[in-house]
């Protein structure tokens, strides 16, 4: 078993660490957060007073941070330089790709190996172990690091080079933003119409338009129990996360002159609904946008 620091105890984190825990391995967190800190020593995990402490003779180090400046300032040349020779460091957080190639950049120069490996499957998959790895860096690397993202998840795939993670997660995110969207607008426009959504989402899943957001995500309140829709778009995947998934891959358009007017309409969609309060509530809740609503309460 693995001497694993966990960086970022959050929403994602907190449960990431609890389940390396729970197979077996020794996770000593850290986190700005008290509470976060409290909920990792309660599933049997230790707590250090800086991420500089908890990775300093740790074997792995493994991070979920909130963006490219955080990942940026960990990873940072003094910090690596502490950190034992050939210490595997493993970022989790969603960030665009040319900080990911920077840092991993400097710890291979520094002796360390470095995987980027962006998530799938919100805090739910973090919770159930059932997460998606989506990996960038070298074959040896993600092969060491495999072992450790099974403790966390269900499914494992090497995109590519360092920055590969984080291109293909940010693609899926655009695909999945744009087919929410989709799907809203699908069921608002029938029920205009008098049908029940309920029926009309099963017609759609068995038919052409069918897609993760029918299937398992519906964005229509009471159409499917477990989805967040049905507890007021509480819980899942935040819009303003969305938001700041949308702009990284508008960025990447930009970098690499691709169009994306599909990606870049959602990005607006999101960022409008953000300015209107409803930045923590759940992505499925653009629905209510183009429904006309100002914001979730109203």
């Amino acid at each position: 078993m693995s001497n694993i620091a966990f960086i970022g105890l959050g929403n994602m984190g907190g449960p990431m660490a609890a389940n390396l825990i729970k197979k077996g391995h020794h996770v000593t967190g850290f986190d700005l957060s008290e509470t976060a800190l409290k909920a990792l020593a309660s599933a049997g995990g230790q707590i250090a007073v800086s991420a500089l402490a908890a990775a300093a003779t740790a074997d792995v180090v493994i991070s979920m941070l909130p963006s490219g400046k955080h990942v940026a300032e960990l990873y940072s040349e003094d910090f690596i330089t502490h950190l034992q020779p050939n210490t595997l460091l493993i970022d989790s957080s969603t960030i665009d790709a040319v900080t990911a190639r920077s840092v991993a950049a400097l710890a291979s120069s520094k002796g360390c190996r470095m995987i980027d490996a962006p998530v799938s499957g919100g805090t739910g998959g973090a919770q159930a172990g059932t997460l998606t790895f989506i990996v960038g860096g070298k074959q040896e690397d993600y092969e060491k690091a495999r072992p450790i993202l099974k403790c966390m998840g269900q499914n494992i795939f090497h995109a590519g080079a360092s920055g590969a993670g984080q291109v293909a997660k940010i693609c899926n995110n655009m695909l999945l933003a744009i087919h929410m969207i989709g799907t809203s607008e699908a069921i608002n426009l029938g029920v205009k119409h008098g049908l029940d959504p309920k029926i009309l989402s099963e017609i759609m899943q068995k038919s052409s338009g069918k897609n993760w957001s029918l299937e398992v995500y519906n964005p229509y309140p009471g159409v499917m129990d477990n989805a967040p829709a049905s507890r007021a778009y509480s819980g899942g995947f935040a819009v303003d996360l969305m938001a700041k998934d949308l702009g990284l891959a508008a960025e990447a358009g930009l970098d690499t002159k691709t169009s994306t007017p599909l990606g870049n309409t959602a990005l607006n969609l999101y960022r409008i609904w953000s300015e209107a309060g409803n930045g923590k509530v759940d992505f499925s809740s653009i629905i209510q946008f183009l429904n006309g609503k100002g914001n979730i309460e109203n």
